[in-house]
Formats: structure tokens, sequence, C-alpha cells
């Protein structure tokens, strides 16, 4: 095995460690919610929950691991993740299950800034969005296995029992970065959390509009996905009937179009340029998602027609993600670490935003849901012209 794939797998790996604390339970929400004698909307502050607190979380492992290495703040993070998916676990109640979620979430984060700060260290350009779609491919096991996992624990063992394997999860995580992952912020790289320092490397970003129209763009994306991710287990067991296994295969179908796409990711951006591939793909999540709401509202409502339809939005997604990803760290090596944070924390506040704005209309039926889509991409169609009209804005660097 090469290097550059030992990476991408380890680093996959770590990263697969958060969403699989979403992925593994979807199937069960409707179970807890009966379980713990507590409502849809109770189960749903589960999710919504852990991203406020995954995307917060994230402000302080990135200015952490540029202090002082990539790696004790990594290990950090996933003791806290084994923490609270103990208590998720053990929780006697809905409130119990949300207050453990949250610390499960503090933890989690390290485990999706710091390997993107690994990548900047190793790589920028074509070969990191490589690393990054290699890496999103390890991931895509998580979304596409992880749900019909947790349908059989659910069937075997109970809710419970997700969360004991989401923390052996975390243990071997923690023998993975100790083992396999080396240190890849030299010494003399590290900078010291000074806090006028932080301050202005955050005034720097936050002035910066093509960091934060990339950052936007990659977030309404996301934040399409955490309405689904809310949603679609009520959505699909409810509405149409399916069992918690084909829930599971759905929701896989849906992350295969994803991740199948990612794949594709860096080698449309070095043939077209990744601007391009980002404008072109944005467009099309718009379009495709536009079409899914024009036909539900107007009372065609077929689950084929929905999971298809999903699939190719969220191939557009896979080709965005990435790409947004890497282009709004390009600019910011001397601080990667806290632009990945920040750029993850905004992400996932967008998202969890998104969610919450959502929830009241939710009412078991697709309409909901696609039409909350449908705006998120709408919002990341309107930060990637944002983000192209800065970029010819900016001033060109002398030759």
């Amino acid at each position: 095995m090469s290097p550059f794939v030992r990476s991408a797998v380890v680093l996959g790996l770590l990263c697969a460690t958060g969403p699989l604390a979403i992925d593994m339970f979807l199937p069960a929400l409707p179970t807890i919610a009966g379980s713990l004698n507590s409502t849809i909307a109770a189960a749903q502050l589960t999710i919504i929950a852990y991203f406020i607190a995954y995307g917060l979380a994230q402000m302080v492992y990135g200015p952490v691991a540029d202090m002082v290495g990539r790696k004790p703040p990594l290990i950090a993070g996933l003791v806290l993740f084994a923490a609270g998916s103990i208590g998720c676990a053990l929780a006697p109640d809905m409130n119990s299950l949300v207050a453990a979620r949250v610390v499960q979430a503090l933890g989690g984060a390290a485990a999706m800034v710091i390997p993107r700060a690994i990548i900047r260290d190793m790589h920028t350009g074509p070969q990191a969005t490589r690393l990054m779609a290699l890496v999103m491919l390890i991931i895509s096991v998580s979304p596409m296995l992880a749900p019909l996992a947790g349908s059989g624990i659910i069937a075997l063992s109970g809710w419970r029992a997700i969360f004991a394997t989401l923390a052996v999860a975390a243990a071997l995580s923690i023998a993975v970065t100790l083992l396999l992952q080396p240190e890849t912020l030299k010494p003399e790289h590290r900078v010291p959390v000074r806090l006028s320092a932080l301050l202005s490397g955050v005034s720097k970003l936050l002035r910066d509009p093509v960091f934060m129209g990339l950052t936007f763009v990659g977030g309404f994306g996301m934040a399409s996905f955490f309405v689904f991710l809310a949603s679609a287990s009520f959505v699909y067991t409810g509405h149409y009937g399916l069992t918690p296994t084909g829930f599971s295969l759905a929701f896989a179908a849906n992350a295969a179009g994803f991740f199948t796409a990612t794949q594709l990711a860096a080698t449309l951006g070095e043939k077209f340029g990744a601007d391009r591939v980002v404008n072109r793909a944005v467009t099309g999540f718009m379009g495709f998602t536009l079409l899914l709401v024009g036909l539900v509202w107007f009372g065609i409502d077929q689950f084929a027609l929905l999971v298809g339809l999903l699939i190719c939005a969220n191939a557009c997604l896979g080709l965005v993600i990435p790409t947004a990803m890497v282009m709004a760290l390009d600019d910011h090596g001397d601080i990667a670490g806290l632009a990945s944070s920040l750029g993850g924390m905004l992400q996932m506040l967008a998202g969890g935003v998104m969610t919450m704005l959502a929830g009241p209309y939710f009412n078991g039926t697709p309409l909901p849901m696609v039409v909350a889509i449908a705006i998120a991409a709408v919002l990341a169609f309107a930060a990637m012209r944002f983000t192209a009209s800065a970029r010819t804005r900016r001033p060109v660097a002398p030759a």
C-alpha cells in the first residue's frame, strides 16, 4: 500500500467516527422516541444538538492543533466521544440522551477538523482534492453500511447497543491514531494560541469573501443533508411504510450517489478547473431539488421518484463538497487548523439552524423535507455566485 493510500485509509477511518454517530442510529429514531416516551420533535433534537455542538467544538480543536500538533487533541477528542457514547447507551430519558449526544459531538468534532488540517499539511491543490476524495470514499462506508448495521443491532440487542458499539469504534480509532498516524505538524510550524492572534486569524478569514463564500457553498450543501437526516427515517417508515432495514437500504442508495461522485471531483477539477466544476454541480443540485419540489407539490408522491432525484442531487453535492473544502483552505495554509475549524463550525451551524427552522413544518410527509432541501440548494447557489463575484474583484498578485 502506497503512503498516499495508507494516509487516505487512516484519515478516512478517523473521519468516519463522527458520521457513524449519526448514520448508525438513524433507523432507531422512531424506536427511541417510543422507548423514552417522547415525541418526534424531541428525537430530532438529538440530531440538531449534535450538529450544533459538533460545529462549535471545531473552533477549539483547530487552534489547539495548530499549537500542540495534530495527534494530542485528536486523541483527547476521541476519548470524549467514547465517554459520550457510553452516556447515550445509559440515558434514562430523552433529556439525558440529548445531553450525552452533546458530549459525544464535542469529542467527535476532533475527528473531522483535525484530519482536514492533516491533509492540508501534506498536500495542496489537486493532490489535496484527490486525497480528500479518497478519504470521503473511505467515509462512504459509514452512510452506506452503518444504517444497516444499526438496524441489525436494534433487532438483536435494542437501540442502546448502537451507542455501545460507537464507544468500541472510538477505542479502535484511538489505537489507529496512536499506531498508524504520524504527526504532520513540525514543531517549528506550530503557532502558540494567543487571543490576539486567534482574533486576528478569525478576522482575516471572516473578511475573506472567497473563503466565506466557499464555506457556505459547502455549508448549505451539508445543511440539505442535515434536513434529510432529521426527517427521512420518519418519512420513509411512517409515510411510505418502510421497515428500518428498508430505510437503511434507501439511505445507502442516496449515500452511494454522493460518494461515487466524490471520486470524480479531483479528475474533473484538473480537466475543467475547480471553479467550473463547483459552478456546474451546484447548479445541478439546485435544479434536481427544485424539480423534486415541483413534482411533490403537484401531488406526484412516488417513493422511487423521490429517491431517484435525491440520488441525482446528492451526486452533484459529491462534486461540490470536497472541492469547496480544499479551495477554501488553499489560501490559508499558515492557519489551516483555524481555517478548517471556522469553516467547519460555520457549516455545522448552517445545517443546525436550517434543520431547526424546518422542524416546526415537519408533518411526516415528504413535502416539508424536500422544500427545506431545495431552499438549502438555492442558498448554496447564491453562495457560489457570491464567490465567483468575489474572485473577479480580488486583486491579481504580481508575477
